[in-house]
């Protein structure tokens, strides 16, 4: 009894069951709500075209300290690695031997000086005596003559004075141009010429940041400018920013100063420079940055979240959209350039259709949601750099 008992139990309850489905299946409330996605409106915009480009730091201006005269180096005046200005004395060669020659250069002088009012004297003497017709007039022509040889001895020996003065002068070896200054390369008591490097100085303050560009991207910029989907930048008006190794910002705008005419026939890559300001120090030679270089304006673009962004498995584009009904739809579209975190759409999207930025991974076409505004996470990073050609789409 207790056997049959639990059978008629267990039949009941299998009746219950069934009797329950067709309830539920027969109440349209009983079906799941909507998935709830959070959705941006697209809309036209202009956008900036920021390439980043790979670059290095070099100096403004670099100069090598080299002597002017010979001789032996009896004192270094500067700190390596400290800052000089213009002017600046930084060795100091033995002046004695150029003291001598100054004071042998001044006798000169003396004895020239002498000579020639010898000569005066006798010119004007011979001139008198010629207009009492004394004296015939080739004594007066001799007598100007040697006057005039007189005349150029002075100016000889004064020329001759001023040199000396000058290698005086150059004994002490100053800086010829304001920056840093780096290690010394001759010590006290060294031999010195013309020929020998003491140290070298580099102004810092600002810096130029050489970097280069392919042949291929300014082509399609170009052709994109005159198809009219990008607007030109002059040179006056061109954003430059760096970008350190790190991924971090410099916080210092630079302007680009030229870019070059002709193209590198090894690397098919284009030179161009731009100056930044370097008040801090943390810019220095050789050091390998990233520059971001404003080159145009692309007009009346749609750009949506790259994580609205989807790939089938033959790698094409997709997005969800959202129907006026509230039903979704997969669709293809096809993206351009990367700007901050976003794609251009440059095929497939229209202004004003409500594009599903997240919880699509809950839908599928045809689903009814219920949408919301999305609100972007502010600690988002954002890089500003493309990662394809104006004017270009992605490959699909």
């Amino acid at each position: 009894m207790t056997v049959l008992k639990w059978f008629r139990y267990g039949v009941a309850a299998v009746g219950l069951l069934a009797v329950s489905a067709q309830a539920l299946a027969a109440d349209p409330k009983a079906t799941p709500p909507p998935v709830t996605v959070s959705i941006i409106t697209t809309q036209k915009e202009d956008l900036p075209i920021m390439n980043e480009l790979p670059g290095r730091i070099a100096p403004m201006r670099i100069a090598e300290v080299r002597p002017r005269v010979s001789g032996i180096v009896i004192e270094r005046v500067f700190t390596q690695g400290s800052l000089v200005n213009e002017g600046d004395v930084l060795y100091r060669i033995d002046p004695e031997p150029f003291k001598v020659q100054v004071d042998s250069a001044k006798a000169t002088l003396s004895r020239a000086k002498a000579a020639q009012l010898r000569a005066r004297q006798q010119a004007d003497r011979q001139r008198e005596l010629r207009e009492r017709n004394i004296s015939s007039s080739q004594q007066l022509e001799e007598a100007v003559a040697a006057l005039a040889q007189a005349d150029a001895d002075v100016a000889a020996a004064e020329a001759n004075l001023k040199a000396a003065q000058l290698n005086l002068q150059y004994t002490e070896v100053r800086a010829p141009i304001s920056g840093r200054i780096g290690r010394a390369l001759i010590t006290e008591g060294a031999l010195v010429s013309s020929a020998d490097k003491l140290a070298t100085i580099q102004q810092l303050d600002p810096v130029y940041a050489d970097f280069t560009q392919s042949v291929n991207e300014l082509r399609a910029l170009r052709r994109a400018v005159k198809e009219g989907t990008v607007a030109s930048i002059s040179e006056d008006e061109v954003k430059v920013q760096l970008r350190f190794d790190d991924g971090s910002e410099y916080p210092y705008p630079g302007r680009l100063l030229f870019s070059e005419v002709t193209v590198d026939t090894t690397t098919g890559q284009v030179i161009m420079r731009g100056q930044f300001p370097n008040p801090e120090g943390d810019l220095l030679p050789g050091m390998y940055v990233r520059v971001l270089l404003e080159q145009g304006i692309q007009r009346d673009v749609i750009a949506i979240p790259q994580q609205a962004v989807q790939r089938d498995p033959s790698g094409r584009s997709q997005v969800y959209v959202v129907r006026s009904d509230g039903t979704v739809e997969l669709r293809t579209v096809r993206t351009g350039r990367v700007t901050g975190n976003r794609w251009v759409i440059e095929e497939g999207l229209a202004e004003g259709e409500r594009v599903v930025v997240e919880g699509f991974q809950k839908i599928r076409p045809g689903a009814v949601v219920n949408a919301q505004a999305w609100k972007q996470d502010p600690n988002q990073p954002t890089r500003t750099a493309n990662r394809a050609d104006p004017g270009q789409g992605s490959p699909q």
